[in-house]
């Protein structure tokens, strides 16, 4: 036990191992503020859907047209920086 505990404990602190590419990094930004979004403005644009649905990637253009037509000003400015999200490259 005490072998297997401090086989644990010398992973801690080093560096991941997993790749994420920035394109990736941009696209689970983008997943996890629609999702927000969703919940945030779900009265407004997406009362007729359940309220604990969880948008994925494939939903992505129509949660960002929904709260484009249906939302005010702010909504509105708030899915045009996500949709930014998408389409500019990532800096390297």
């Amino acid at each position: 036990m005490r072998t297997y505990l401090a086989q644990i404990g010398s992973k801690g602190g080093k560096k991941s191992r997993r790749t994420l590419d920035p394109a990736m990094a941009s696209r689970m930004v983008a997943v996890r503020e629609v999702r927000k979004a969703y919940r945030d403005h779900y009265i407004d644009c997406f009362w007729s859907y359940k309220p604990e649905y969880l948008p994925s990637y494939a939903d992505i253009p129509w949660v960002l047209d929904a709260l484009m037509s249906e939302g005010n000003r702010a909504v509105f400015e708030k899915a045009r920086r996500i949709r930014r999200l998408l389409k500019e490259p990532a800096c390297p």
